[in-house]
């Protein structure tokens, strides 16, 4: 299984930003240690970051064909990007969202994924933990 994750705005500032809310690894260290998750689980992987909505749906578009399933983060783009949507429910690649905090249980305007309906399902409050619950549940429904 080939899965390719696609993390947004400012979530290479994770680590850095508001420790608090997103925990305190680095992507950095967040990115290693994924791939030695996926390493367990025999996935091959490859990991992404854009801080631009048309360059994360290129990563959506290029995608097809070419994965077996995405794991996004659109970061702030969950809540407006109808053109991320549409660029997931174009390519027939399973997708899951990922957030590392729980969107549901902060300010109103985060409560609302535009994105999560063209994704199989979503993940959000447990941290890092959450890209790695993704991967297990993209490698269950094939």
């Amino acid at each position: 299984m080939k899965v390719l994750i696609i993390n947004g705005p400012n979530i290479n500032l994770i680590g850095l930003r508001e420790k608090s809310i997103y925990g305190s690894k680095s992507y950095e260290e967040i990115c290693r240690l994924m791939r030695e998750k996926a390493g367990e689980l025999g996935v091959s992987l490859d990991i992404v970051q854009s801080n631009f909505e048309g360059e994360i749906i290129d990563f959506v578009h290029d995608a097809y064909s070419k994965y077996s399933g995405i794991i996004i983060n659109p970061g702030a783009y969950t809540h407006y990007s109808i053109a991320i949507y549409d660029a997931l429910k174009a390519v027939d690649v399973p997708a899951v969202e990922v957030h590392l905090s729980n969107i549901h249980a902060r300010e109103d305007f985060r409560k609302k994924s535009i994105t999560a309906g063209a994704c199989v399902g979503q993940i959000c409050g447990f941290g890092y933990y959450g890209y790695i619950l993704a991967m297990e549940g993209l490698k269950n429904i094939k």
